[in-house]
């Protein structure tokens, strides 16, 4: 069966707009929430959010490309494109040759050859700010004035479509949309395609840019998001028992995988392998998960034995872990019930303590750290977690990074409709 390894990563999120920036955040529990510059919410309940700062998407795309594009699109290309350099691949010099109208070609060394060439990249809400600017316009001016290129910039399927145009692949191209589970998903589903053979290199993960006032009040009315207004940076707080909701950010998070033999071919650097994936779904509730985390634990047994990893050989978990009280529970009482008494021996961390919940985004986004932590061998912490619920009762990294060199890590996904994912990576050894 052919093996999946990572080789390129890359991140635009609310504690910055590259993998190293936001790396070099998560190790220091540095966090990225802030209150909303976005619009004006003086008096709502919860006021802060993960902005994307400082993106110029002229500089990304261009001025002609950047009008044309929805606001998820642009930060899965900006991240796309720091996976493809990340990985060693000349995007200047594959744009050269579009521009020279030359067939697009590759050996999979200089490019990837187009025809095995895939794109993963799914959004949970997708256009929103485009499709709630566009209605209001339309009530505002009447239809004439809806632009013709309202539909390709909402459409949640063409950041995939947008990205397979950008980097010539013309491969399996496939957009998932699963929620909070929607980086997972799409990552594990690329996974598929590359060991069954239908392509040897996919780009993969999630991005979401949702940050709207309707957006925002959908889940602040919800009673799901965290009302610690007047101190943002502790206010996403995974397993503490002061946690009282999620923190809303956005921004797009994505790796390149690849089969492992055309991999070595071209000298690639290795992050980790990507050894495992599975999903289930509670059948339980819109948005509750089953009690005691049942789907999840599902879940994550099926993605060990996808892996053919006992679950004793896992050394950490990049938890899901969203800072909302019922789903922080459920996840932890998951983790026990599938590892025993093991499960008081892993490295258990949420990195959102840092970049709040990026929703769609979040996946993909936490792909990429437990990536890091396998190559660097430096567990994230869970940030603010300062009085652990009692519920709540294991090794949580609190607050400060560790240097444990894991070797097998597992990432978890959960979303609204009770769908999970999960992924099982391995620390590249040269073997």
């Amino acid at each position: 069966m052919r093996r999946v390894v990572v080789t390129g990563l890359g991140v635009v999120g609310p504690c910055g707009n590259t993998t190293a920036e936001t790396w070099d955040a998560l190790v220091n529990a540095r966090s990225g929430v802030g209150p909303i510059t976005r619009f004006a919410c003086e008096g709502w309940p919860s006021r802060i959010a993960g902005e994307v700062k400082g993106l110029d998407g002229t500089s990304v795309v261009g001025k002609r490309l950047v009008r044309r594009l929805g606001l998820f699109m642009l930060y899965a290309l900006a991240a796309g494109d720091q996976v493809l350099a990340d990985a060693g691949f000349d995007l200047a010099a594959h744009r050269r040759g579009e521009d020279d109208d030359r067939e697009p070609t590759g050996d999979g060394l200089a490019w990837p050859d187009p025809d095995r060439f895939g794109v993963y990249i799914g959004s949970g809400i997708g256009g929103f700010p485009e499709i709630v600017d566009h209605a209001n316009l339309i009530a505002a001016q009447g239809a004439e004035r809806l632009s013709p290129f309202f539909i390709p910039r909402s459409l949640i399927n063409l950041a995939t479509g947008q990205a397979a145009i950008r980097y010539g692949a013309r491969g399996p191209s496939v957009c998932v949309a699963t929620a909070c589970a929607v980086g997972n998903h799409a990552i594990g589903e690329a996974w598929r395609t590359i060991r069954d053979g239908s392509a040897d290199v996919v780009l993969a993960g999630g991005t979401e840019a949702a940050l709207t006032p309707l957006g925002y009040v959908g889940f602040m009315n919800m009673k799901a998001l965290s009302r610690r207004n007047d101190d943002p940076a502790r206010a996403s707080r995974p397993f503490d028992r002061g946690r009282d909701g999620f923190v809303m950010s956005e921004g797009s998070g994505l790796v390149l995988l690849e089969e492992l033999e055309h991999a070595k071919r071209r000298g690639a650097r290795i992050y980790c392998e990507l050894t495992g994936y599975a999903a289930t779904t509670d059948a339980h509730h819109v948005t509750a998960p089953a009690p005691g985390g049942a789907g999840a634990a599902r879940c994550m047994v099926a993605a060990l034995r996808s892996a053919g990893i006992r679950p004793d050989a896992v050394d950490y978990v990049n938890a899901h872990g969203t800072s909302t009280p019922a789903n922080d529970a459920a996840e932890c009482s998951a983790i026990k019930t599938v590892f025993g008494d093991h499960a008081y021996k892993l490295a258990v961390s949420s990195t959102k303590g840092v970049t709040g919940h990026l929703l769609g985004a979040a996946g993909g986004v936490e792909a990429v750290a437990t990536a890091m932590a396998l190559h660097t061998g430096i567990v994230p912490p869970t940030a603010n977690l300062e009085d652990p619920d009692p519920m709540c009762d294991l090794d949580f990294v609190p607050q400060t990074a560790r240097e444990s060199r894991p070797r097998v890590a597992m990432s978890n996904g959960f979303g609204f409709g009770g769908t999970n994912a999960v992924l099982v990576f391995r620390k590249w050894e040269g073997t």
